[in-house]
């Protein structure tokens, strides 16, 4: 079988380039890419892209509610702010508290000196129940009343006439003549709970009832530096352990 020759392509003649073989106006690479996505019906994205970004979404807003259960460490500051407040607050209400009980305490013990002090006439009802009945006309008349769970204490003090010290001590069970000269019938504790002070030179009486029943004890002392005008203190004792009188 003969050849038949083939001459070569003269200057002339281009070259054919064989990647630009294939379809008019484009290689085989275009054909390898393959078409664009077709749009969606009226403008709109395709369906896998629409897919795509409505699952970040999701996973955006799933980070967020995720971060926002997340208890956050607070800031320095907030640590330092508050962390002192949850101390001091109480340390505050504690100093606040004992400061009030102590201004309590103070006061009442202010009134109890005020009312040692103050001219005050007991009721009726005192007088009864202590059997300590001052005289009509008494002046400078002042009390005082204690009382715990088993015992109560009634301090009296009062001027008044001879004729008002005879009616007192015979409403009381007793008379003048039982007063004895120079005595102070009243204890150390008695003196010093009613503010009383029988150091002092005075003309001093005094006696002391123990009784039972439904009567208390009484401890009187009276100042006859002034016959006419005798200053009686008196001390009436009710024990409701024992009754009246104090078991004595």
């Amino acid at each position: 079988m003969s050849r038949t020759p083939v001459s070569p392509p003269s200057p002339e003649q281009p070259v054919p380039d064989p990647a630009a073989a294939g379809t008019p106006g484009g290689g085989p690479c275009e054909g390898e890419r393959g078409a664009e996505p077709a749009a969606e019906p009226g403008g709109g994205l395709p369906a896998d892209l629409d897919a795509e970004l409505d699952l970040r979404e999701a996973e955006a807003e799933f980070a967020a509610e995720f971060a926002a259960r997340t208890p956050q460490v607070p800031s320095r500051w907030v640590r330092w702010t508050v962390v002192p407040l949850l101390v001091l607050v109480p340390l505050g209400y504690v100093v606040v508290s004992a400061a009030q009980s102590r201004g309590a305490g103070e006061s009442e013990q202010q009134m109890v000196a005020a009312r040692q002090l103050e001219q005050v006439y007991p009721t009726l009802l005192q007088q009864r129940i202590y059997q300590v009945p001052v005289p009509v006309g008494s002046r400078y008349t002042r009390y005082l009343e204690t009382n715990s769970w088993d015992t109560s204490v009634f301090y009296a003090e009062f001027l008044t006439t001879a004729g008002g010290l005879d009616t007192f001590l015979a409403q009381i069970g007793t008379s003048r003549a039982a007063l004895v000269p120079g005595k102070v019938a009243m204890s150390a504790a008695q003196c010093k709970a009613a503010g009383w002070n029988f150091a002092i030179p005075r003309v001093w009486a005094g006696l002391t009832l123990h009784r039972f029943g439904d009567k208390p004890d009484h401890e009187v002392t009276v100042d006859l530096t002034y016959p006419d005008t005798p200053r009686v203190y008196v001390v009436s004792t009710v024990n409701f352990q024992h009754g009246f009188g104090g078991g004595s």
